[in-house]
């Protein structure tokens, strides 16, 4: 299986990792050994209640029993996303009303940032420094990272960034401005979360110049904070958010949210104003209803915060210059890209699954599902040290 993984699947990177899957079940996955690699990672924050949760799993069986396409989005009535966008709705505030389902978050960026100039008519786009929006060739005209974008030059015109946590920086907010797109966590970057009410300062802005303020919360939502969303923690309330990863218990999907009436405009001028064949697919919809529910009808959230102090707790170490981030969205900052880069190739090889961050060389990812247990916590941590102890 490898030799045709090589030949006939396109990768990534020049070194991926690799590893050969038979199953994966709760905090674990197994390879075609039988070996199980306790998950630290819970594919890139994609698995919020771990592999194969029970309650996930049935409502796709149960789904699939009845119908699993039968028309492109927003034509007919499916009782899975239905149930799931008002359930949504009734845990987000009043101008967060209605949601638009689509197949990733990096569409749910695309779709956000033409509703942005659609609803206001204007053209420009502010992003952040070090941003991670997507990959699509919006998402990417936004992304703050030069190395990673310049080789798809040109990408969209019009788009300019200020720096994530600088006051300064908010005046190039403006009367042109459409939409102004933040993580409210920045992932790639690093885990930095808003310092000094950065968040609230940017909303008064945007209100101020009539630009819509767009939240990226397709990492950190769905309770990886300590709250459904992280937007809550920062006094702040966009006019649109954009979500995807741990919404579906590790199916692909993304959305983005707004009041019904800005919605609005994308059934008029023109009409199709954003369209999409599987976005709602009711199987996916299905699983995002079961796991929200899960995490809101359950103690997950207020435990995400718990086992953020046991992550804190358990690794000091003189390689750990820092652990930045909140809840289960967490980043071990090393001493150096040397450290970072042994630290997860060697668990890799011990079977705890750590990974990297897209911009910061110098981390290491600690996104692990929140049904994690604190017993596996302590005993991944307790591997982490071991390790770091043998450099």
């Amino acid at each position: 299986m490898k030799e045709d993984f090589y030949r006939y699947q396109t990768q990534t990177s020049p070194h991926p990792l690799a590893l050969e899957i038979s199953h994966a079940k709760g905090s674990y996955i197994y390879d075609i050994d039988g070996n199980a690699h306790l998950d630290f990672v819970a594919g890139v924050s994609a698995c919020s209640l771990g592999h194969c949760h029970p309650r996930v799993t049935n409502a796709i069986k149960n789904q699939l029993d009845k119908y699993a396409h039968v028309m492109v989005y927003g034509e007919y009535i499916q009782e899975p996303a239905v149930a799931y966008v008002k359930l949504l709705a009734s845990h987000l505030p009043e101008n967060l009303e209605t949601t638009y389902l689509v197949n990733s978050g990096t569409e749910a960026i695309e779709g956000a940032l033409k509703l942005a100039r659609r609803a206001t008519g204007r053209t420009e786009l502010i992003s952040a420094n070090s941003a991670y929006h997507g990959n699509t060739m919006g998402s990417l005209s936004v992304m703050g990272y030069e190395a990673r974008k310049g080789a798809f030059r040109p990408l969209i015109p019009d788009v300019h960034f200020i720096n994530f946590n600088d006051e300064s920086d908010l005046e190039k907010i403006t009367e042109k401005t459409a939409g102004v797109l933040l993580e409210t966590i920045q992932g790639g970057a690093g885990f930095i979360e808003p310092e000094n009410n950065y968040l609230a300062k940017v909303r008064q802005r945007c209100t101020e110049v009539g630009a819509l303020l767009i939240l990226d919360e397709i990492q950190p939502g769905f309770g990886r904070t300590g709250k459904l969303f992280a937007f809550e923690h920062y006094n702040c309330i966009p006019d649109i958010l954009v979500i995807g990863k741990g919404m579906a218990g590790g199916l692909p999907v993304g959305a983005f949210v707004a009041s019904n009436k800005l919605m609005q405009t994308l059934q008029h001028s023109p009409k199709l104003g954003h369209i999409t064949t599987f976005g709602g697919n009711p199987v996916i919809a299905a699983a995002s209803l079961a796991t929200l529910q899960e995490i809101t009808e359950t103690n997950l959230i207020a435990e995400t915060l718990e086992k953020e102090v046991l992550f804190r707790t358990y690794l000091q170490h003189k390689y750990i210059k820092e652990i930045r981030g909140k809840g289960l969205m967490l980043a071990l900052i090393m001493e150096n890209s040397e450290v970072a880069n042994e630290l997860i190739l060697t668990a890799a090889k011990e079977k705890l699954i750590l990974f990297w961050l897209l911009f910061e060389p110098n981390a290491v990812r600690l996104s692990p599902p929140l049904t994690i247990s604190n017993s596996e916590i302590k005993a991944g941590c307790d591997q982490i040290i071991s390790i770091l102890n043998r450099f």
